[in-house]
């Protein structure tokens, strides 16, 4: 049955079409800030007049639950969506209908719970070989500690689900910070820059774009040349390789080859990278919390590595995670575009509209998160989440575009921070300028100096 709007509810309420210019400024200075000031103002169902944009922003858990798993057909990948396309393609982040579910099947194998837990050992290795650089630091300065959450997330992608060493590779985690920050400048700037003026950051983001396209063909290349090829390997580029030979062209094959593979590095690395990184920033600021986890590190593992086992025995330990990742989603915005007329929580949404999740102001709303700002790990204790909305959490988005790699980036967050949090404390660089933490949620910009000292 077709749900109805209510005929006095056609409209969502929200700011005068008159404000976009004033918008638009606080926009590009602060965004998340004036995510959160119109819900608080207007509600659940804001209609935000952006310039040439107008958004549908919704922020409520009945919300996201009929965009994204109740009428996800309804909804393709929305503003954001062509310049994320410059970077990615047609991968799987970015892809649509018929290609995006050819995708999902090549790659959805890869990150089975079976096949998941058969990697925890490269994972728990990683892990320790990191927690032991990070101990070679102590007394020696500051260490950048997003660098290092980079480096080690590329180590264990590489191991775990191309079976590749990526450390050959310099410059990844460069190349992708410039390719964001070109695709954040063009989605919060609404294209008004065309792509061909020559700035520094397009000639950044060409350059980037360019390096990072030669990488993943010297992988393939890499993986076509070895003994055997591809037979009977069950990794990401293997089964790339075998999927893309049905094509008939091959510059089709080659094009597809790469958008997959420049997506899965991106979302392989960064999105855990930044929660291990905004984690020991928060854990500097809450002694309390790294004393608990270190009780429990040192309870649960004694001196020995991690075992995919130890996943449910280090639950405080996963209990942060989930409150950071409550405080600074990986991802904070969800662009929809409605492909027809729909109604969510009873207000019209025309065929075309530009419809917006944004899990940061939903993981803040107050009807759900008494004291939303406030760091609890807690809060995800089993016994009191029981009466909390499903989606009034939603780190790894919801329905048939649930992040596909969630179960190996918890585990990843997980071991890391118990083999950290055994031996270590880690402080920030005393009088780094902490930006305030509205602008901290996309990334750490500029890295994160942080002192290493002994537990």
């Amino acid at each position: 049955m077709t749900a109805v709007a209510d005929p006095a509810r056609v409209r969502p309420p929200g700011p005068s079409p008159w404000t976009a210019p004033v918008l638009l400024g606080r926009m590009a200075r602060n965004r998340l800030d004036v995510m959160r000031a119109v819900a608080a103002r207007h509600g659940d169902a804001v209609r935000l007049p952006l310039g040439p944009k107008t958004l549908w922003f919704f922020n409520h858990p009945d919300h996201a639950k009929h965009v994204l798993a109740e009428n996800p057909g309804n909804y393709h990948k929305g503003i954001g969506l062509v310049h994320a396309r410059r970077t990615l393609g047609d991968g799987l982040l970015t892809s649509e209908g018929e290609l995006w579910t050819k995708q999902r099947k090549v790659i959805q194998p890869v990150f089975q719970a079976r096949r998941i837990a058969r990697q925890a050992d490269a994972v728990a290795e990683e892990s320790v070989r990191m927690a032991a650089r990070l101990q070679r630091a102590v007394g020696a300065g500051p260490v950048d500690i997003r660098h290092e959450m980079t480096e080690l997330t590329l180590g264990v992608l590489g191991r775990t689900l191309l079976d590749a060493d990526l450390g050959e590779f310099g410059g990844i985690g460069a190349a992708f910070e410039a390719v964001q920050d070109q695709a954040i400048f063009e989605m919060m700037s609404l294209g008004a820059v065309p792509p061909w003026v020559p700035l520094p950051r397009q000639r950044r983001f060409r350059r980037a774009r360019a390096e990072l396209q030669e990488i993943v063909d010297r992988l393939v290349a890499h993986r076509r040349a070895q003994p055997g090829g591809i037979a009977g390997r069950d990794d990401v580029v293997s089964r790339l390789i075998e999927s893309t030979s049905r094509e008939t062209d091959p510059r089709v094959a080659r094009q597809r080859m790469r958008d997959e593979l420049v997506t899965l590095l991106l979302a392989g690395h960064e999105t855990t990278a930044s929660t291990l990184t905004w984690t020991f920033y928060l854990l500097d600021r809450h002694h309390e919390v790294w004393e608990r986890m270190h009780a429990e590190a040192v309870e649960v593992l004694g001196d020995r590595n991690p075992t995919y086992e130890d996943l449910h025995r280090l639950r405080y330990t996963a209990m942060v995670v989930e409150e950071v990742m409550r405080l600074y989603p990986p991802v904070w915005l969800l662009p929809r575009i409605a492909q027809g007329d729909d109604v969510v929580g009873g207000w019209h949404v025309p065929a075309g509209a530009d419809v917006v999740l944004c899990p940061y102001t939903l993981h803040r709303h107050p009807e759900f998160w008494p004291d939303p700002d406030r760091f609890d790990p807690d809060r995800f204790d089993p016994d009191r989440r029981a009466d909390r909305p499903r989606y009034a959490y939603i780190p790894f988005g919801a329905g048939p575009r649930f992040c596909v790699g969630n179960n190996l980036g918890l585990m990843e967050a997980v071991f890391v921070l118990a083999c950290v949090t055994r031996q270590l404390r880690l402080s920030l660089q005393p009088g780094y300028p902490v930006v305030p933490e509205p602008m901290l949620t996309l990334r750490v910009r500029g890295g994160l100096p942080m002192h290493v000292h002994e537990a």
